[in-house]
């Protein structure tokens, strides 16, 4: 008897996607099955570009389809970034998730986290943009390479720089260069409401990445209630006062009812050219919170110089292309991130964010 639609679907039940733990027809993964007497072809439509188990999900299709005597099985793997249904959606439209990272205090590489987190999920086939939110001490600039660049402008809006495929916007290319703002918290508001939702021509994005100001004084808290989060990373070094610090961070969110989406730890270890490494700080602390908390742990940073010399240098775009264990760790980050948001989306709709 010849094939039929009904059993090549009841056959991809049983394949689950590994991060959502539904089955991809359930998850309307599964689309433009055609049979040709006994060759099928079809395609699946991840949840996200930068899906880490994507491999995985191709070998368990062929092995369901096998199982019902399918042999020649064409897959084509497409993805469809999904965003959130929920409260504030009429804020930032076109952007499918909004994504906040931030920290407990200074000084622990969350703008180089947010950066490559950025470039990371371009990389993986997203539309990504990245918001210096950092009102006080703006870094972008440098790191994107556009220290003294102004933004184009289209009648009353901003064009976002785009950059190492990324569309970035920072309040450091629309001041003097190294003039200090010195600003209370109502002009900060402000000025960051008006650069992310007033004044910015943002693309359509599957993702914008905001990189907060550090701490949880009354700025982040201000931005945060801005934003339709879709949920927040915290940034964090190993050992335990910046821990003390990152969990008073994760507090806030959740106070905010924002989903912390998980915790990268970065300054993990620095790899010496022997192949030893050395804990600076204590490593795995980050990892050891995450799980107390019950939060998902995004992966470690390892503290590779070429990090710090390609985005002094303007150029994060060469950290994924002549290191591949610094690219690794990243792509890792950033397809745990990604795999995170999906599975959100999945379960609850976008939270409205209030302070009680």
């Amino acid at each position: 008897m010849p094939l039929t639609q009904d059993q090549i679907l009841a056959a991809l039940r049983t394949v689950k996607d590994p991060e959502l733990f539904k089955d991809i027809v359930t998850l309307g993964m599964v689309k433009d099955i055609q049979i040709n007497n006994d060759a099928v072809n079809l395609t699946v439509e991840l949840t996200t570009p930068a899906c880490p188990l994507k491999d995985v999900i191709e070998k368990d299709v062929k092995m369901a389809l096998a199982r019902i005597g399918v042999e020649n099985v064409t897959l084509n793997l497409t993805a469809q970034t999904r965003g959130a249904n929920g409260p504030k959606k009429d804020v930032l439209p076109q952007v499918k998730n909004v994504i906040a990272v931030g920290a407990g205090k200074g000084g622990v590489g969350k703008s180089t986290i947010s950066l490559n987190l950025a470039i990371a999920l371009q990389r993986a086939g997203a539309q990504v943009g990245l918001m210096d939110g950092d009102i006080y001490g703006p870094s972008m600039p440098t790191m994107l390479g556009v220290k003294g660049v102004p933004p184009k402008v289209r009648g009353n809006k901003i064009l976002p720089h785009h950059v190492h495929g990324i569309y970035a916007v920072t309040i450091g290319s629309l001041v003097e260069p190294d003039k200090p703002l010195i600003w209370r918290g109502p002009m900060a508001h402000a000025a960051f409401k008006q650069l992310l939702l007033d004044n910015t021509d943002w693309p359509d994005l599957d993702y914008l990445i905001v990189d907060l100001p550090p701490g949880t004084g009354d700025v982040p808290l201000t931005l945060c209630q801005l934003l339709p989060l879709t949920g927040a990373v915290v940034v964090a070094t190993p050992q335990q006062v910046a821990l003390d610090d990152a969990i008073r961070a994760i507090r806030m969110f959740e106070q905010l009812g924002a989903p912390v989406l998980g915790m990268v730890e970065n300054m993990s270890y620095m790899p010496m050219p022997d192949g030893s490494i050395v804990d600076l700080f204590g490593r795995g602390g980050a990892e050891k919170a995450a799980k107390e908390l019950g939060l998902p742990f995004l992966g470690e940073l390892p503290l590779y110089p070429e990090l710090r010399q390609n985005c002094d240098a303007g150029k994060p775009h060469l950290n994924f292309e002549h290191n591949p264990k610094l690219r690794e760790a990243l792509e890792g980050i950033a397809s745990k991130l990604a795999g995170e948001v999906s599975r959100r989306n999945l379960e609850t709709p976008a939270p409205t964010l209030t302070v009680s």
